[in-house]
């Protein structure tokens, strides 16, 4: 079945199965389980790739309550435990490396490696808290004709996939649209416990990423004690593995196949 009960919540989730070592990949704010498509389809055969939906976003049924990344955690090993899987390499962009790193330092024991592309470990400025608490109200009240023509540019910044991204946003209720920039806000500093997390890490960056500027790519390398790799993708904005999939890909690749 591809909803998962975890937490009172009906995770949608695609496992493309195998005997292969276990790769679970979480999606950015306001995206879903469909950008980590040339991703799975890169490592099809090697790997048992795992995708879901988080909370407030795609096909997952949930209760609608705005939460935190720690109980995103929760809901990722939630779903390891509903898929069987003891142990498993986190792959996330944006807020699914907050919750992948917040599910490191829960449970290390349920974590092989982790794979960080255009994520932080720290809380927002308030230059950034206020840009998105602008487009929180505006996808409440004008919904995504209201912040798309800016926000598209942002997140993806490649005209030619806008289209599909405004769709899955338009087939969302404004609200649940709202709530899930509103929890993105909430996102606490977990930069003082990044020596406690030792596993093998792969930090991928764009360049150009104005989000989650390079910087803070750099400060996971530098802190985490088992970062391998900064690969930064030359031109890319804050999405190079939906991007610029040839540039990611390899890396990522060369990456599972050492340490997952």
């Amino acid at each position: 079945m591809p909803f998962a009960p975890v937490n009172g919540q009906h995770l949608y989730c695609e496992d493309g199965g195998g005997d292969g070592p276990v790769v679970v990949f979480s999606h950015g704010n306001l995206m879903t389980r469909q950008m980590w498509a040339p991703q799975v389809e890169a490592l099809r055969g090697g790997f048992r790739c795992v995708v879901w939906d988080e909370r407030l976003h795609g096909r997952t049924e949930d209760d609608g309550a705005l939460h935190t990344y720690w109980d995103s955690a929760a809901d990722l090993l939630g779903l390891l435990d509903h898929l069987g899987v003891e142990r498993a390499t986190l792959v996330g962009h944006s807020q699914g490396g907050f919750l992948s790193l917040r599910a490191a330092l829960r449970a290390p024991d349920r974590v092989k490696a982790l794979v960080l592309i255009d994520t932080a470990a720290v809380a927002w400025p308030r230059e950034a808290l206020a840009q998105m608490g602008g487009i929180s109200d505006g996808f409440r009240t004008g919904g995504p004709a209201a912040v798309a023509p800016v926000l598209l540019d942002i997140l993806l910044g490649k005209p030619e996939i806008h289209p599909d991204w405004l769709g899955s946003w338009q087939e969302q209720p404004q609200q649940r649209l709202a709530d899930a920039v509103a929890v993105l806000m909430g996102v606490d500093d977990v930069s003082t416990r990044l020596g406690e997390i030792t596993q093998p890490a792969l930090i991928v960056h764009g360049e150009a990423d104005q989000p989650v500027p390079l910087p803070l790519g750099q400060m996971l390398r530098d802190r985490l004690p088992g970062a391998v790799d900064l690969v930064v993708v030359p031109d890319a904005g804050h999405t190079p593995n939906l991007t610029h999939p040839d540039r990611v890909n390899g890396p990522l690749t060369d990456f599972l196949r050492h340490h997952a």
